[in-house]
């Protein structure tokens, strides 16, 4: 276990705020855990856990003690005649796990390349892009509890995976009896996941449905293309409408998209027929975030430091650098001006993604 006093947070969060972690401690084994736990100074302490810092905003110095998961490891667990189920380490990056599946020619996860993070927060906001989300090529993980001091294993059910949203995201109610079963509660900042398999489903078939990936299908002239072959398109599509966190600093999309019922969209629809809208599985409306907040005149727009991407609206960015960097504050200050503008239009109310500490 390494433990590191004062250490700056600027580097591990890629909206680039710079704050600063009291104690941080690098997590890279399982053992880092329990020896963490023994620790008559560190193990009542609060505990904040850090993975790529690609779903945050520091709104200041962290207090709390960070543990920076850094255990690695990637390999293929089994292999039935219905999936190959393969394992992550939860301080791999996500990305680099992608590409690594590919590499050895286990297709599945190709329609959430380049998302930020590590496999560690994978579960925590339930990942998705391109019509897959984590849960669709997820098996199981191992976390560790920071009440309890025990390790256990979930699966999807016990996940409670929803639209990025999961049992990771909510507290369980205060109460002795939750001491001993972490099944099923709400697991924020208690669980602290460890290791994540993923299950890719044979046989392979190409996920279409996203009308970008369709056009980069009829524009290629392939009728069936290769699960790399998606890969790369997505890898374009992204970079076209997302900033490059090592270049502009950012937390990707900072809404939600929203849901409404049929009769709230076409409501909305009357009033503003253009509105970007897809049905869901359960009858509901999701409504593009990104749209309404352009429609709302803020693309481009800024707030001290804090701006909005000018080619994707869904995306606030760092527009200082270095030690003049945009604060957590300015964000926030950002984030709620823009939803106050989308109420006050549109009668929906936009929830972050990111997490504020």
């Amino acid at each position: 276990m390494l433990v590191e006093k004062n250490v700056p947070l600027q580097p591990y969060n890629t909206f680039g705020i710079a704050a600063r972690a009291q104690t941080l401690v690098r997590v890279r084994a399982q053992a880092d855990l329990s020896e963490l736990m023994a620790d008559p100074e560190l193990g009542p302490a609060p505990k904040w856990v850090l993975g790529g810092g690609s779903n945050i905003v520091l709104t200041g110095d962290v207090r709390d003690v960070v543990l920076k998961m850094e255990i690695k490891g990637l390999r293929v667990l089994d292999e039935t005649p219905r999936a190959w189920i393969v394992e992550a380490g939860a301080g791999e990056a996500w990305h680099d796990t992608v590409a690594w599946t590919l590499d050895q020619n286990l297709p599945g996860l190709e329609n959430m390349a380049l998302i930020p993070g590590t496999v560690g927060a994978s579960p925590v906001q339930n990942i998705g892009a391109y019509g897959v989300e984590l849960q669709d090529r997820f098996e199981s993980l191992d976390a560790f509890d920071l009440l309890t001091g025990q390790t256990f294993t979930l699966n999807a059910a016990q996940c409670a995976f929803g639209y990025r949203d999961s049992v990771f995201k909510h507290r369980a109610p205060a109460s002795p009896q939750n001491a001993s079963l972490p099944l099923g509660l709400g697991l924020a900042g208690r669980a602290v996941i460890t290791r994540v398999r993923l299950r890719l489903p044979k046989p392979w078939r190409p996920e279409l449905g996203y009308l970008d990936l369709e056009r980069r299908r009829v524009q290629a002239g392939i009728e069936r293309p290769e699960a790399r072959q998606i890969f790369d398109w997505v890898c374009d599509i992204r970079r076209s409408k997302l900033p490059d966190p090592a270049e502009v600093g950012n937390a990707g999309s900072f809404f939600k998209n929203p849901s409404v019922t049929p009769e709230q969209c076409a409501d909305i629809i009357a009033r503003e027929p253009r509105i970007v809208h897809y049905p869901m599985a359960d009858g509901s409306i999701k409504l593009a975030a990104g749209w309404l907040i352009d429609a709302c005149g803020w693309k481009g727009k800024s707030v001290g430091k804090a701006g909005v991407y000018d080619k994707q609206a869904l995306v606030l960015v760092n527009r200082g650098h270095g030690a003049d960097s945009v604060t957590g504050g300015e964000v926030m200050t950002l984030a709620r001006a823009i939803q106050t503008s989308v109420y006050e239009r549109f009668g929906i109310r936009l929830e972050p993604e990111p997490v504020v500490i």
